[in-house]
């Protein structure tokens, strides 16, 4: 079964009287248990096509689908756990008020948001910095904290808008561990990002966009067996699809 199905999507901006192409009939499909890695060039359209399927931007065209539902339906995305591009959290609010909040958006009861939110506290590695405020936080472990409020609704889905964005070495190891036990776990996880040597570690397999079109899709394995390095491969890929529009060879 697709967890996620994009059908011919399209996202236009509006700019005064002309518009701007964001997504361009997108089509593509991921199954229960994959983790999946969205990739692509600042600009490509990844962001745009995550925040249309978490009903945040109104596609142009096209459809999409989550467990079944359509997004234009707000039950499609009550068993996702969604980390933003870039997140906000109130600067007056400690981790924990903070996943207090998410939960009760999510319908938590009180219990279960205690239970769960000690369990992605340690889960995220924020629990000794669960009590002071946002504000004294370092950008990596706010990102921390946006991992753990995608956690609380214990999702069947997890879709990562730049997952590692802000994370040192550390924290991009702890983020693989973390997505790999999600996987194990029953999560499907669908994310972005262009730290592509923990795509390549995690991943089952990649899409790859380029002015919001797919223009490649392939499993690890095969890259693996293939390629020199997933990194290699998305350059040449993206290289020869720029040059491929305007005509003039590498």
């Amino acid at each position: 079964m697709d967890i996620i199905r994009v059908e011919n999507l399209c996202v236009h901006y509006a700019n005064g009287r002309s518009s701007h192409c964001a997504v361009d009939n997108l089509s593509f499909g991921v199954r229960a248990g994959e983790i999946v890695g969205f990739l692509g060039n600042n600009g490509a359209g990844k962001s745009s096509t995550i925040k249309a399927l978490m009903g945040f931007q109104k596609p142009s065209s096209g459809s999409a689908f989550l467990f079944g539902e359509n997004i234009n339906a707000v039950a499609s995305r009550q068993r996702v756990g969604f980390l933003p591009e870039t997140a906000l959290y109130s600067p007056y609010l400690t981790p924990r008020e903070t996943l207090r909040q998410y939960g009760e958006l999510s319908g938590l009861s009180l219990s279960e948001i205690t239970a769960v939110t000690d369990a992605v506290l340690e889960k995220t590695g924020v629990r000794s910095k669960a009590d002071v405020l946002n504000r004294t936080l370092s950008k990596g472990m706010l990102q921390r904290v946006g991992l753990a409020q995608a956690l609380m609704n214990r999702p069947e889905l997890l879709i990562l808008d730049e997952v590692s964005s802000g994370l040192d070495p550390i924290g991009r190891r702890d983020l693989r561990t973390l997505l790999l036990a999600e996987r194990e776990r029953g999560a499907t996880i669908f994310f972005s990002s262009h730290q592509l040597s923990e795509v390549e570690s995690v991943c089952d397999r990649i899409l790859i966009l380029n002015h919001g079109r797919l223009i490649a899709e392939r499993t690890i394995k095969d890259i693996r067996a293939t390629e020199p390095s997933l990194e290699d491969y998305f350059v040449r890929v993206v290289s020869d699809s720029m040059s491929a529009e305007t005509g003039v060879s590498r």
